[in-house]
């Protein structure tokens, strides 16, 4: 067997599709087929149960599975640290990042990142699934990084990096009941229609724990893929929405409300597989992450603080 053969099984065991897998490694399918074909020959066995609408692997593609990965692994490593001695350090790191990361600057952080380490690709891919999509992904290492929303527990396999927050405010329409009120408490909401994101989402694991913690019912009728169009669907009068503060901006047609007496904290963290080291690329851009958000951090409190010194009393 060959490092490419262990390459592609890898991929196709990962991926669960021969179509997927050789997307992922840039080449043409039937290139992969014949390839782990060859690796089946040579071991003398089946690793891959093609008879079922997903590639499942067999008893003795389940025995390899972790073993080729602990290769291809070694070989990064190995190719990481001759990289390091030249003094360029090259790669791959694959990242997932959520849908609404504005709270993140991504491209100031990838392109600082970029000038540093010019030898490293990133392949970024949005969530489709929210953050539990990105984190079965974390786990069946098609990702190494993913920026994702979990409150609560952190699942097992996974270890996260707390990064930053917002809390989510009440959004009504203008002519809302609610709307000349400043604030209210869950148990104003009782009984109302909600927008709201699906389930696997931060955003709306946020809410539903915090409804659930109140013991308030709570109606979700109209389901966004896309947050920033919250605030859209709220003022055509399709609903209320718990949406993160830093989105709203100066919407027209809305009124904002602060909540009381509830968690709405909408986290966002780094994540990582837990059963693996990441890469000398990973642990770069981890690196470069926390580094980033610190001087962004630094650069948003100063200027609250001139803000706060400027204002006339």
């Amino acid at each position: 067997m060959d490092l490419r053969q262990l390459e592609y099984f890898v991929a196709v065991a990962e991926e669960g599709s021969f179509t997927r897998a050789a997307a992922r490694v840039h080449v043409v399918q039937s290139a992969v087929s014949a390839a782990i074909k060859t690796l089946e020959r040579e071991l003398g066995t089946a690793l891959l149960d093609r008879n079922s609408k997903r590639v499942l692997l067999t008893d003795a593609g389940e025995a390899l599975l972790p073993k080729a990965q602990a290769v291809l692994d070694a070989v990064v490593e190995a190719r990481d640290a001759v990289a390091q001695v030249q003094g360029g350090l090259k790669g791959t790191v694959r990242v997932g990042t959520l849908t609404a990361m504005t709270l993140v600057d991504l491209p100031g952080l990838l392109g600082e990142f970029h000038r540093r380490h010019p030898g490293v690709l990133v392949r970024t891919s949005a969530a489709t699934a929210g953050s539990v999509g990105l984190v079965e992904q974390l786990l069946d290492r098609r990702l190494d990084l993913a920026f994702v929303s979990l409150p609560g527990e952190v699942p097992d396999g996974i270890v996260l990096d707390a990064l930053a927050h917002s809390v989510m405010d009440l959004v009504v329409p203008d002519d809302h009941p609610l709307a000349a009120r400043a604030e209210v408490s869950l148990g104003d909401l009782a009984g109302m229609d909600f927008i709201d994101s699906p389930l696997g989402y931060g955003n709306r694991a946020v809410a539903d724990r915090a409804f659930a913690a109140c013991a308030v019912p709570r109606r979700v009728t109209l389901e966004m893929s896309d947050i920033f169009t919250g605030v859209d669907y709220v003022r055509n009068g399709l609903g209320i929405a718990l949406l993160p503060s830093y989105i709203l901006g100066d919407a027209k047609g809305v009124t904002t409300l602060k909540v009381t007496g509830a968690d709405l904290r909408w986290p966002i963290g780094l994540a990582r597989p837990a059963d693996r080291a990441p890469a000398a690329a990973a642990r770069a851009l981890i690196a470069v992450v926390h580094e980033f958000l610190e001087h962004q951090w630094r650069d948003t409190e100063r200027w609250r603080i001139r803000a706060q010194h400027d204002t006339p009393v």
